[in-house]
């Protein structure tokens, strides 16, 4: 349909909220293609931006250490079978029981750290989506907070990746969850104690469901970032998708741009940004009614997608599956067929 004729059939009828934002996403002229570099290296806060900097930092700071964590979790595979091989022994139940616990109690911190973001998100939305500026001047003069946006946005993407990379993470969780439901059915009154355990019962049902999901961080951070959009009613939903949309442009200029990548210290760089670029396409493919992959879209994919695969595929193959298997819209009739075959 003509964008006018769209625009007079509105026009026709009162509209609420959420019929304006919609209105205003599917009509809209596409913005320009930012070419401005964001330090994601050295970017410090400004006066303006510290207050909310440190109360993220506070939370980040402990991200990398936790990706670590995952990293090396090994998991109780061999002690699960041979306590499931060998169910009548004690021995082999104790073993497999007191290997399991602690790797609960690193499960539960990754958890939580997952409720943290979920906390401070928000907060760094509001401050990069909301005001007079545009999505690019919030991008250029706020580079700590974007950088900030970004290191979660990579790593949310490596969380996964490594979850997923690691069946030891749920199995590892059900066990758990199988022994401790067998324990209070054999427990008298007096022994069945929610302290004894390191997870009680509540808190298991909602860590089971986040590692039920094969992607429990970006799940958590798009959930977030739709409720942020839906529950600030008086800001532009517009708003939050040109700031995801910004982010994939400048993302994927700092990659082509060779005067920008002599830039960076750190050869990771190149990596982070195409995480970050990915990761902000995957969210506003999300948060955006109609997705980051129909023809109106802001998001440039067919030129991030061309981007990915100029890299060596050992450095991309695990984002360009993340567009494949994350994205909610990929899969849409509205999605032209050359981007379907780019990631046939």
């Amino acid at each position: 349909m003509d964008v006018n004729i769209l625009e007079d059939c509105f026009l026709c009828y009162p509209i609420n909220s959420n019929m304006g934002n919609l209105l205003r996403l599917l009509t809209r002229e596409e913005p320009p293609r930012p070419d401005i570099f964001v330090d994601f290296e050295n970017a410090a806060p400004t006066e303006t931006e510290r207050e909310t900097f440190y109360v993220v930092d506070t939370v980040l700071r402990n991200a990398d250490t936790l990706l670590l964590d995952l990293k090396q979790y090994k998991g109780a595979i061999n002690e699960i079978r041979e306590a499931i091989a060998n169910a009548s022994s004690e021995p082999h139940q104790e073993k497999a029981w007191h290997t399991v616990l602690p790797l609960v109690s690193r499960l539960k911190n990754y958890y939580e750290f997952s409720l943290k973001l979920e906390a401070v998100v928000p907060r760094l939305l509001w401050e990069l989506c909301s005001g007079t500026l545009t999505a690019t001047e919030h991008l250029e003069q706020q580079q700590a907070l974007v950088k900030q946006f970004a290191e979660i946005i990579h790593f949310t993407l490596k969380f996964d990746e490594l979850k997923m990379r690691n069946p030891a993470v749920q199995n590892d969780f059900s066990y758990y969850r199988r022994t401790i439901s067998r324990m209070r059915m054999t427990a008298t009154i007096e022994d069945a104690n929610e302290a004894d355990y390191e997870v009680n019962n509540e808190l298991a049902n909602k860590m089971s469901l986040f590692y039920a999901q094969a992607t429990p961080m970006l799940r958590t951070l798009s959930e977030v970032m739709t409720k942020f959009t839906t529950e600030n009613k008086d800001l532009p939903i517009e708003n939050t998708t040109e700031c995801l949309s910004t982010m994939a442009a400048i993302c994927r200029r700092m990659i082509e741009n060779p005067e920008f990548c002599a830039r960076f210290r750190n050869e990771d760089t190149v990596l982070f940004c195409l995480r970050v670029m990915v990761g902000v396409i995957i969210l506003y493919d999300h948060v955006h009614p109609v997705g980051a992959f129909a023809k109106n879209s802001s998001i440039d994919v067919r030129g991030s997608i061309k981007v990915l695969k100029e890299q060596s595929a050992d450095m991309t193959d695990g984002l360009l599956n993340a567009l494949r298997y994350t994205t909610k819209h990929l899969n849409d009739e509205n999605t032209p067929k050359q981007i379907k075959v780019l990631l046939a």
